[in-house]
């Protein structure tokens, strides 16, 4: 049952979750901090992300490379990943193994090891990153809309960070960024699997109840000012297909309104929140009203959970023989008939049904399940995820009405076009 979770705090400030889940032998262990490109300074954008790669050079303890042989031998799987609002680890091992998981993150929450020459090696590898991803039109044409719709609250900026900044952020940046942030106090730790609750609750105290809290973090301030009209931007760059990009202002994940967007969302596009994107979305109203009639190639939604308001956006690839304006047309006409063709119970019925489905999706195993019990804690409190479907089911079509006239607001929105251009020697 996705209610039985337990919530503990340690006397350092750690919360910890736990939820048994028995129907295989394993256990998946994830630690989330608090700290992700929300948490950046102008100067130091994709500092969170850096730190993460630094955590996989190694420790006294744990030198560089030996933690992959061993949760390989124990026939494991880790990872990491940084958002917005979030920097996340995590390790998924049979049962009888778990043991080296505890280890590990306790280990590298104190002892991580910023060489100067892995700092350097790992700045190319960042660099690298950036200008893989700047390979995609979609990249380019994202990171200029997000810049234009926020120009004040620190989701201004991407989570890779601004090239200037991968150039001159420096090893002590990043190692006062880690020390910072990287207390328990500033963190959340998630036990998904076949364990004793109160068992795992004392080895969790015995491997990270003695590290010492820290300094509170920061609260972020830089709050996004209301906007006073269209923001519009283009972006010309080599590319094979015309892309448009608009995202209206929308409400944190914690606010009431969200669920509502949400199932607006799946009539919209199909859901695109946990596992969305295995949804079928042939019956949605951006297919019928963009790629039936020839316009687009591809057309989408985009709500994206976040800790302070944020965006939904919608994206539309437009189809060879179109063009851009007949692609925001065709946009408009779908968001206006909101309005002129009211949403019927069928749609939401199935809106709802697909949402449901898609959310089961991403959270079937032990992995998933811990990865949304520290997200939703993290954002808001854990029953955002255990309460999920509950929250769903509650929206009415007068909810959903509601927010489609209050959020599709023209002078709340940033429109972003990409425009190809014949590429140059110096775009090879």
């Amino acid at each position: 049952m996705l209610h039985d979770v337990t919530r503990h705090v340690l006397d350092n400030g750690l919360v910890v979750l736990l939820k048994e889940v028995h129907s295989a032998p394993i256990i998946s262990w994830r630690v989330f901090y608090r700290v992700g490109s929300r948490n950046e300074q102008t100067g130091q954008t994709g500092i969170s992300h850096w730190v993460e790669h630094m955590m996989f050079k190694g420790t006294p303890r744990f030198p560089a490379g030996e933690l992959d042989k061993e949760i390989e031998r124990n026939g494991g799987t880790w990872n990491a990943q940084t958002s917005f609002d979030y920097t996340a680890y995590f390790e998924t091992l049979p049962a009888d193994r778990i043991q080296l998981a505890l280890e590990i993150e306790a280990d590298r929450m104190v002892n991580a090891i910023f060489d100067a020459e892995e700092t350097e090696s790992e700045r190319t590898v960042i660099i690298s990153e950036r200008q893989g991803s700047e390979n995609s039109p979609f990249f380019w044409l994202s990171e200029e809309v997000q810049a234009m719709a926020f120009r004040v609250h620190p989701y201004h900026h991407t989570i890779i960070g601004d090239m200037a900044d991968l150039h001159t952020i420096t090893q002590a940046d990043l190692y006062n960024h880690y020390r910072r942030h990287y207390v328990p106090n500033n963190a959340i730790a998630v036990a998904v699997g076949d364990f004793d609750s109160a068992q795992m609750l004392d080895q969790i105290n015995a491997h990270y109840g003695q590290i010492p809290a820290g300094a509170s973090a920061a609260p972020v301030l830089r709050e996004e000012p209301p906007q006073t009209g269209e923001r519009r931007v283009d972006v010309r760059r080599p590319g094979s297909v015309p892309i448009l990009e608009v995202l209206y202002r929308a409400p944190a994940v914690s606010h009431p309104d969200w669920f509502k967007l949400a199932a607006l969302d799946s009539i919209l596009g199909g859901p695109s929140g946990p596992g969305g994107g295995n949804i079928d979305n042939k019956t949605s109203r951006l297919y019928r009203g963009l790629i039936e009639t020839g316009v687009a190639a591809a057309a989408y939604g985009n709500l994206e959970m976040t800790k302070d308001p944020f965006g939904y956006g919608l994206v539309v690839v437009v189809r060879e023989g179109s063009s851009l304006e007949a692609a925001e047309a065709a946009l408009d006409r779908v968001l206006e008939e909101l309005q002129t063709r009211p949403i019927t119970q069928a749609e939401l019925d199935k809106a709802k049904k697909q949402a449901r489905a898609a959310f089961a999706y991403a959270t079937e195993g032990a992995s998933g399940q811990a990865h949304w019990l520290g997200f939703a804690e993290m954002l808001d409190h854990y029953t955002l995820f255990t309460e999920f479907v509950q929250r769903l089911e509650a929206v009415t079509l007068e909810d959903v009405q509601a927010v489609a006239a209050q959020y599709f607001d023209p002078t709340q929105r940033t429109v972003g076009r990409f425009i190809p251009v014949e590429a140059t020697d110096d775009d090879e």
